[in-house]
């Protein structure tokens, strides 16, 4: 393929994975990258670096000059900000500005990356993972990311059926492995679990795949994907107690034996919330945290299988890659 492929949000963790996977495919790269973003997971990339705001119409045309296919990955995943309107902003009006700018350079085939946050998961106990026939609405959605995931999903559907957008939909669940720069929500976790910070843990679940099958899964939805259909990326199913006990035997610690109720861990979270409004650092314990944690957040990737060919591998491996590059790049000791 002599035209360039454009992947937004290069510079991020899933985003530089994808990134990878064009350039392994021996496809032209064009990555956008804000002029503040961190360029560590660029460093080294055979990329046309765009600098520019997916929010911005000239950014988007000078990116899309001469691009045949594009990977939306930009979003702003954070579970809490000081301005909650900042990650709707980013997720939901960048979505659009990028399609409308995709419309109008006519690009071939777009692979957009939404989130298993879009879907409606169920309480524990509640039966089979959730799979691509349970979209949630903006109402049942917790917390500002989730929401904006959703309404971003939800314009990029009507988008398709109403202006023949080119779009494939990706879901991918809970990403780990290697290059988790800012850390994600997740990377958290693996990061202050490595180092012996959480004693205890509440009962939930999620499920956990490697970045880099996340990745490749892109490219399968870019080449064998049905336009206006969703597919979730996800691995395996793993309980927050199993998983932390996998950290801690890979960091050589003592696992959490402690299983904590979620409602003393209300306060603790409100006043963690308040703390972080005068820092500006994201609390690592949120009520919309506490609130998803009452739901096992368990996926289902047989269409993924069925139709793409998509693949992951243990998650084990990706806690083992994400633990050697956190400590790589001095995050752990």
């Amino acid at each position: 393929m002599g035209d360039p492929v454009l992947v937004t949000g290069a510079s991020g963790f899933v985003g530089a994975a994808v990134a990878r996977a064009v350039l392994a495919r021996g496809w032209p790269l064009r990555v956008l990258v804000r002029p503040t973003s961190p360029r560590g997971n660029l460093r080294g990339l055979d990329a046309d670096t765009i600098e520019g705001d997916m929010r911005d119409p000239e950014s988007m045309r000078r990116a899309l000059r001469g691009v045949r296919h594009l990977f939306h990955v930009a979003a702003d995943y954070r579970l809490w900000a000081p301005d909650p309107d900042d990650i709707m902003r980013a997720n939901l009006d960048g979505t659009r500005a990028v399609m409308e700018a995709a419309l109008q350079a006519g690009v071939e085939r777009i692979v957009y990356t939404s989130s298993v946050a879009t879907l409606r998961v169920r309480p524990a106990g509640a039966g089979a993972p959730v799979d691509e026939t349970s979209p949630a609405d903006e109402a049942q959605a917790i917390g500002v990311y989730k929401r904006s995931k959703v309404a971003a999903e939800r314009l990029v559907e009507h988008m398709i059926a109403e202006r023949g957008l080119p779009a494939v939909i990706v879901n991918p669940s809970t990403p780990i492995g290697p290059r988790d720069i800012k850390p994600t929500p997740t990377g958290r976790i693996i990061v202050e679990a490595a180092l012996g910070k959480i004693p205890a843990f509440v009962d939930t679940g999620l499920n956990l795949v490697h970045v880099d099958d996340v990745a490749h899964g892109h490219l399968l939805a870019l080449e064998r994907g049905t336009i206006g259909e969703r597919y979730i990326l996800g691995g395996d199913d793993v309980t927050l107690r199993d998983m932390l006990g996998e950290i801690a035997a890979l960091a050589g610690r003592r696992p959490p034996r402690v299983e904590l109720p979620r409602w003393p861990l209300y306060p603790l979270a409100l006043a963690a919330q308040g703390v972080a409004r005068f820092t500006g650092k994201e609390p690592f314990v949120t009520v919309d945290g506490l609130k998803m944690s009452r739901y096992l957040m368990f996926f289902s990737s047989d269409k993924a299988r069925r139709e793409l060919g998509y693949a992951a591998r243990p998650h084990a491996e990706g806690l083992r890659d994400a633990l050697a590059w956190f400590r790589g790049a001095g995050y752990l000791p």
